[in-house]
């Protein structure tokens, strides 16, 4: 590799200094980069990116700010290396101390690459699509106002599966499955598999678990009536973000991204091995 583009989580500190710290040695190292928020022209990188010239994006931070670069550079098929400055980090695999050796091996183009699948939401308000946006990590329906549960009336392929009664519901990626999916019982999917994983979030029966589908599979999410009939209220977010306030009757429609994250992997480290060692540390 020969370009590069940092994204650095900008709310800390030691991120911002570790990717200046970076570009020097990338540049001391005959390579060019370029750091987010530092472009001469604001349209400057995104020419780059059109163009592919950029050929590896950096991302300094927690897992957070790897589904937001991910989201924001769908489509642009470049890949993405997280260094982890956060607790907890399934998708940034390199840690601060190793980044020298890391750059050497990008520099020599001593890597692989995995796909992630990627998830497309449609949202219907009042009969009407007034958003479509993709998420790497989940798309989530929560209760939105007064703390009550809420019925979510679930279909699959327009065939009526079930109504939860739940404070929300998780659609998720393998890549999904160690995030807010598991936090609620979810279960863990190695994360180059391509399926959609759903489950409830507090659930109020005794016999709800995570269901998973297929990656051809459509799945609606409707809010139902609230209690004796009236109005309940819920939100969709993409990924943690863009927040969407829903109401009784509006619905979304999640299926299979035809975009996909390109994550590079550096060690030859397997996924459960990384998983033993994140958990271990939680």
């Amino acid at each position: 590799m020969k370009t590069f583009y940092i994204i650095a989580n900008t709310d800390k500190a030691e991120s911002l200094k570790l990717s200046y710290e970076i570009a020097e040695y990338l540049v001391s190292r005959g390579k060019h980069c370029v750091i987010r928020g530092q472009e001469q022209r604001p349209e400057e990188v995104h020419s780059q990116l059109c163009a592919q010239e950029v050929e590896g994006i950096l991302v300094l931070g927690g897992d957070g700010t790897l589904l937001r670069a991910a989201r924001e550079l769908a489509g642009r098929r470049i890949p993405f290396l997280g260094i982890n400055m956060g607790h907890l980090g399934y998708l940034a695999e390199i840690e601060e101390q190793n980044v020298p050796a890391a750059l050497e091996r990008l520099i020599a183009d001593e890597y692989t690459i995995e796909e992630r699948m990627m998830l497309s939401g449609s949202v219907y308000v009042d009969g009407s699509c007034t958003e479509q946006d993709i998420a790497l990590n989940d798309i989530v329906l929560n209760r939105f106002g007064n703390l009550r549960v809420v019925d979510y009336e679930v279909y699959v392929n327009d065939q009526y599966l079930n109504s939860f009664t739940a404070d929300g519901m998780i659609v998720s990626t393998p890549t999904g499955s160690t995030g807010y999916s598991l936090s609620a019982g979810g279960p863990i999917i190695s994360p180059t598999a391509s399926m959609l994983m759903l489950t409830p979030i507090c659930p109020h029966t005794l016999n709800s678990r995570s269901i998973v589908f297929s990656s051809r599979d459509r799945i609606r999410i409707r809010i139902g009536e609230g209690r004796r009939g009236g109005m309940d209220e819920a939100c969709v977010t993409f990924d943690g973000d863009t927040c969407v306030q829903l109401k009784t009757g509006d619905y979304v429609e999640i299926q299979k991204s035809t975009e996909v994250t390109r994550i590079m992997k550096i060690n030859q480290v397997s996924f459960l091995e990384v998983l033993r060692n994140k958990l271990s540390r939680s």
